[in-house]
């Protein structure tokens, strides 16, 4: 049976340039009363005292992006309780996919992690109207590695580097029920 048939919370992580919007937006649309919460958006809500993640984040970046992490969490247990499924999507990285998992509430979760190739990410960041990376802060390389070296393998990870969006989405569908449930 597919993931799209069950009423769940999908998070979806991976770096910048992963897809994460793109695959989480088409796989939102295929339930039938989907939503798709994207964590960014609370971070741009922030317009005066914003401090950005880094490499080396200061203790005022690190309690923005926690808040960051309660307010998508909460919101997905909240459109969820209402009947809707959740894809939940955000770039949570390290140990913090952990502590991201442990506040969200609600239960059938699913974790998915897109990890296409870095010269992959390299080619869809160049690709696109927005610029994730920045020069002198993080690189594609050094995220890459915070995720395949220092992110825990829970839920699902999937190379996407030869796939189109449609067909990560239709991966998800098919295997994130029997691959990606969360206790």
């Amino acid at each position: 049976m597919s993931l799209t048939d069950k009423h769940v919370v999908v998070l979806v992580t991976g770096i910048s340039a992963a897809g994460k919007s793109t695959v989480s937006d088409l796989l939102a649309k295929r339930f039938g009363r989907g939503v798709h919460v994207k964590g960014d958006v609370f971070r741009r809500m922030v317009v005066s005292g914003r401090a950005e993640m880094t490499s080396n984040p200061t203790p005022e970046a690190q309690r923005q992006l926690h808040l960051r992490y309660r307010l998508g969490a909460a919101t997905a247990d909240a459109y969820f309780k209402a009947g809707f499924s959740v894809v939940l999507q955000d770039i949570v990285l390290g140990p913090k996919l952990d502590e991201y998992v442990g506040m969200i509430k609600s239960r059938p979760l699913c974790a998915v992690t897109l990890a296409p190739r870095p010269e992959v990410v390299a080619a869809r960041e160049a690709s696109r109207s927005k610029s994730a990376y920045r020069p002198g802060f993080d690189t594609i390389t050094a995220l890459d590695n915070a995720l395949r070296f220092g992110t825990p393998r829970i839920g699902m990870w999937l190379d996407t580097s030869a796939q189109t969006p449609n067909e990560t989405a239709n991966e998800i569908a098919a295997r994130a029920w029997d691959e990606a449930r969360i206790p």
